[in-house]
């Protein structure tokens, strides 16, 4: 009984760790460019009271064991990485990745991560940056008398100026991963190579499988609300199932505890 008190302990503590996934999931519906979770759960070790096989007799052996599990744990928590609806905005410095990739930016504290929320804004300096500070990279500074700006599909970026020249100011460069599973999150829509997502493979929109720029829309949420509505359901049923077994091994503790 004691035992199934702490069995029951883990799956509160594993369906509460699940609860809040879906909750943060849920918040940024509306968040460009976010990226769902998924939580993985994992057994326990085992008590083993008897292995199978164990010799029984001088001539035979048991097929089967005994074994208690010992409850269960939150085994993995990371981001599903699928392609987002497109959502148009009509504004020339928002970009959207139709495809595999990520867009490289260098963030306040000189570090680069990797983002797929295209909202950029031009600065008083002309460079290309997001609301949190960080950095087109490589860096393109836009012309203050530039009439038109253009984004193409492979990343090139050019200007019109007010002599009906056009001229190129830069070329976006996007990144992909081996394992972009691996990637650690560092909030504000930002994502941070680890040694188990691999370098960052650097490559031109359109080529080598890597997606393409889109301008004028941004990439929406991959959050699908009813099905997470669903999953919240059931979590929620399954929390309710590990406070009732709290709840019977408790009586039964008590009826113990009160044998006379």
């Amino acid at each position: 009984m004691i035992q199934t008190l702490h069995t029951a302990a883990t799956a509160l503590e594993a369906q509460s760790a699940n609860l809040e996934r879906i909750s943060n999931d849920l918040a940024n519906v509306n968040t460009d460019g976010f990226k769902r979770g998924r939580t993985e759960f994992s057994e326990l070790m085992y008590k083993t009271d008897r292995e199978p096989g164990t010799q029984v007799g001088a001539t035979s052996q048991t097929p089967v064991g005994i074994q208690t599990g010992l409850g269960v744990k939150v085994g993995a928590s990371h981001r599903i990485f699928e392609q987002g609806p497109s959502k148009q905005t009509g504004n020339p410095m928002d970009m959207m990745i139709e495809g595999r990739g990520f867009i490289p930016v260098q963030r306040t504290n000189g570090e680069v991560a990797y983002t797929r929320a295209g909202a950029f804004h031009r600065d008083a300096q002309g460079r290309m940056m997001l609301a949190n500070g960080s950095q087109l990279v490589p860096n393109v500074v836009l012309p203050a008398n530039a009439l038109a700006i253009t984004i193409a599909p492979n990343g090139e970026i050019k200007a019109v100026l007010p002599n009906a020249e056009e001229t190129t100011l830069g070329q976006i460069q996007l990144a992909t991963f081996v394992n972009e599973q691996g990637l650690s999150s560092s909030g504000d829509g930002l994502y941070r190579p680890t040694q188990a997502s691999g370098a960052p493979i650097q490559s031109i929109p359109g080529e080598d499988g890597v997606g393409q720029v889109a301008q004028g829309a941004l990439e929406a949420s991959n959050v699908n609300v009813a099905s997470s509505m669903v999953e919240m359901i059931q979590t929620q049923r399954a929390y309710e199932m590990g406070t009732k077994l709290l709840g019977i091994a408790d009586q039964m503790l008590n009826a113990t505890v009160n044998l006379k």
